[in-house]
């Protein structure tokens, strides 16, 4: 895949809604841009954390053993399902707890959308691998501006008039992510 191919497929794979995304725009909503920017780093850290073993090693293992593929799916619905409840139960003051680095870094490190980049997107010993993840990193900061900035902007609004509302419109999304991905681990969707 050439870095033009990759850097557009990127793009569309990262602006889909997502629990890290739906993390950003809460965030966004409730602290604002400039407080939530830090955010951003624990994104980039999560997705290299699983992209770049995947990238070097893990690519040929993980074709053979399926069963992996699964856990990671179950893992990932397992973690995206306790941020639901956390987002769910939490005061509009606690929520800020839950929308941490670590959150945000733990959540992107399990999202799928890092196993497609690692497995399918970043061609598997690519001599421009430097490259690519030049382009991966570019591209995550983009992206998450945006969702911040949507936070920001559209959530943020509601947020100020129903500060309830988010977090649990936030917890409901959680809640779809992680059965989607448990429905995909399990082949039921």
């Amino acid at each position: 895949m050439s870095l033009a191919a990759f850097a557009t497929a990127l793009l569309l794979l990262l602006l889909t809604p997502g629990p890290t995304n739906t993390l950003l725009a809460v965030a966004g909503a409730s602290r604002g841009v400039r407080r939530s920017l830090p955010l951003m780093a624990a994104e980039i850290a999560g997705y290299f954390t699983t992209v770049l073993p995947l990238v070097i090693f893990a690519g040929p293992f993980i074709a053979d053993a399926p069963l992996f593929a699964t856990a990671v799916k179950l893992c990932s619905s397992a973690w995206v399902l306790s941020l639901a409840v956390r987002l769910w139960t939490n005061s509009p003051a606690d929520r800020e707890v839950c929308i941490r680095m670590q959150c945000v870094y733990w959540t992107t490190v399990t999202n799928p959308k890092a196993l497609i980049i690692g497995l399918a997107l970043i061609p598997a010993g690519t001599p421009q691998i430097a490259a690519y993840l030049a382009v991966l990193a570019a591209t995550i900061l983009v992206v998450a501006a945006l969702w911040l900035s949507f936070g920001a902007a559209v959530i943020g609004a509601i947020h100020r008039r129903h500060p309830a509302l988010i977090g649990r419109l936030a917890a409901t999304c959680l809640l779809l992510f992680a059965a989607g991905l448990a429905g995909r681990a399990v082949g039921l969707v």
